[in-house]
């Protein structure tokens, strides 16, 4: 399916000729009727000769309804240009044309409608006149076709012509990001919220969790409709009427976005180009009051110029918008700009950057994704793919960097393990992306979180202080002249156990063990830490800790002033 706008000056028949091609009348309200003028969007869609299908969405072409037209064109695949054969070129045939261009729309037919009504003569006048004007535009080599609506005349030329676009127009983009710019928001009676769009960059299935709005607000894919019809799941470049639970109809509006919440990263704030209209009579800088079409939507916006001070009629520059709320946008949509003091529009662009991180005096965006991690210097794949659209391998780790600050963090890295000690240095003082290239080092020892050479000899290996606990057993010596840092150390590697401020050698713990599960053996009811000082023949300032220590490993429990066995107490075999 590709979805056409109509494009044209006001009353040129664009309408009608929506009308005579799909049998449905795009003019929905009574008071477009009343008045034979289009004032919001109209949808219709019909199946051409070769059985392809085709979307259309008409938009008003009077020039106070800008703003409704605007909302129509920014998902379109093509455009069917309407200029009459009894007026020929108007101001909104060429404002409509530039708007398009601007869009970055590339594919579209021209139908010269009302050719009934003038002769041959003038309407060969009114193609000659039509060409000028589209030459060197992307309707330069579109076919012009001579219609009359009411009659029938020309349109069997126009479906086949159409047909072509469809061919050659290409198909929407399957990227996995769903997007859908809301263009209309009703309640339906037993249904609740309804929205409507042209689905980009993605599939949505029935039960997808979306997120709507600036807002983000939590909602699910009730049911989905295309042309009228149910369907399980829809693919990106079809019109789409999505029935919405957990929201309010009153709480969406045009503009807003329906999208996977986690694969996006709302801006506010956007650097990207700005192709000025040639027809303005003044130069485009801060000043002025602005509003920036994107999407289905109308957003009041600051403008900041990169770069210089302003930029001339017929130019092309760069700009920083800051929008007055959050979008899900991505490199490489576009956007129109218009002037609301002066009422006209000013041009449009293509967004480059959707989070700048440098001020607007040293920021000079491109598309490219060097450009977007040499400004971060580290930033995850995953965060990448959300500011650029495009995954990639990391760097190191989970990060994507640049490789001279690979090297610098390298350097560093070595630097301050060689400068440690010889305990080495504690890997808690290391940030992620330190730790990301400690992890490519083959040359390093890691133990107990902390990392040393491994040229460099275990200064905690043969310890004399795990000697003499061992040798203690029952009654260790004292640790007071242990140095701190390597106490902890030989505790967190579990060469010494420390409760209650007393060390002992692990193998103690053991001994103890089997001295309670011996004790027990005699007495099932329980012992007192006094029995188990003297079975242990220590003091009971080594013995509380011990059968603390005893507790806290579930060998034996404490039941008032007795202590039972746990349910990890051993078999007895001796203590010896």
């Amino acid at each position: 399916m590709r979805v056409v706008a109509t494009a044209g000056h006001v009353d040129h028949g664009k309408s009608s000729l929506v009308l005579a091609l799909t049998g449905t009348d795009p003019d929905r309200f009574e008071e477009e009727k009343r008045r034979g003028l289009t004032i919001d969007l109209g949808f219709a869609h019909a199946t051409l000769p070769s059985g392809a299908g085709i979307s259309f969405i008409d938009v008003p072409g009077h020039v106070r309804f800008l703003r409704n037209m605007l909302a129509g064109v920014g998902g379109i695949d093509a455009c069917l240009f309407v200029v009459a054969a009894t007026e020929g070129w108007k101001p909104q045939s060429e404002e409509h044309l530039r708007i398009l261009e601007l869009l970055g729309v590339r594919h579209g037919v021209i139908a010269l409608t009302k050719v009934d009504l003038v002769d041959d003569e003038w309407s060969e006048i009114a193609t000659l006149e039509l060409m000028d004007h589209v030459a060197g535009t992307f309707l330069a080599d579109a076919p012009i076709v001579p219609v009359a609506a009411p009659s029938g005349t020309g349109l069997d030329a126009l479906l086949a012509a159409l047909d072509q676009l469809v061919a050659e127009t290409p198909a929407a983009h399957d990227r996995g990001r769903p997007r859908l710019w809301v263009d209309r928001v009703f309640a339906a009676r037993g249904s609740g919220t309804v929205v409507t769009g042209t689905l980009t960059g993605g599939t949505l299935a029935v039960d997808d969790a979306v997120a709507i709005g600036s807002g983000h607000r939590d909602g699910r894919v009730r049911s989905i409709q295309s042309h009228g019809a149910g369907v399980p799941v829809i693919g990106p470049g079809n019109r789409v009427a999505l029935n919405l639970a957990g929201v309010e109809h009153t709480d969406v509006g045009r503009g807003d976005a329906v999208v996977r919440a986690a694969q996006w990263l709302p801006t506010a704030r956007l650097d990207a180009t700005l192709d000025v209209l040639g027809q303005l009579d003044h130069e485009v800088s801060r000043r002025g009051a602005y509003v920036a079409y994107i999407g289905s939507g109308e957003f009041p916006a600051k403008l900041r110029v990169l770069g210089s001070e302003a930029i001339a009629p017929g130019q092309s520059g760069l700009i920083r918008l800051h929008l007055s709320g959050a979008l899900p946008l991505l490199p490489g949509d576009r956007y129109i700009l218009r002037e609301s003091g002066r009422s006209e529009t000013v041009g449009g662009g293509e967004v480059l950057d959707i989070h700048p991180v440098l001020p607007a005096s040293r920021a000079r965006p491109d598309r490219e994704i060097e450009r977007v991690v040499r400004e971060r210097g580290w930033v995850r794949a995953d965060a990448l793919e959300l500011l650029t659209g495009h995954q990639h391998t990391p760097t190191i780790g989970t990060w994507v960097t640049t490789p001279d600050r690979v090297s610098a963090v390298t350097a560093s890295v070595r630097e301050r393990i060689a400068g440690a000690g010889p305990l080495g240095l504690d890997i808690a003082a290391l940030d992620e992306r330190e730790r990301a290239v400690l992890a490519t080092f083959d040359d390093v020892a890691i133990e107990s979180a902390r990392v040393r050479p491994v040229a460099q000899r275990d200064p905690l290996a043969d310890h004399p202080f795990v000697a003499a606990l061992e040798a203690g057993r029952f009654s260790p010596p004292d640790s007071a002249a242990v140095d701190r840092a390597e106490l902890r150390q030989l505790v967190r590697r579990g060469l010494v156990v420390e409760r209650d401020g007393i060390c002992f050698h692990p193998a103690t713990i053991d001994r103890a063990a089997l001295v309670a599960a011996a004790l027990l053996a005699d007495r099932p009811d329980g012992f007192t830490v006094a029995e188990f000082r003297d079975a242990t023949g220590s003091s009971r300032k080594h013995s509380l800790p011990l059968v603390a220590e005893l507790d806290s490993r579930g060998i034996t429990r404490r039941r008032d002033d007795l202590r039972i066995g746990g349910p990890r107490l051993p078999t007895v075999g001796g203590a010896d």
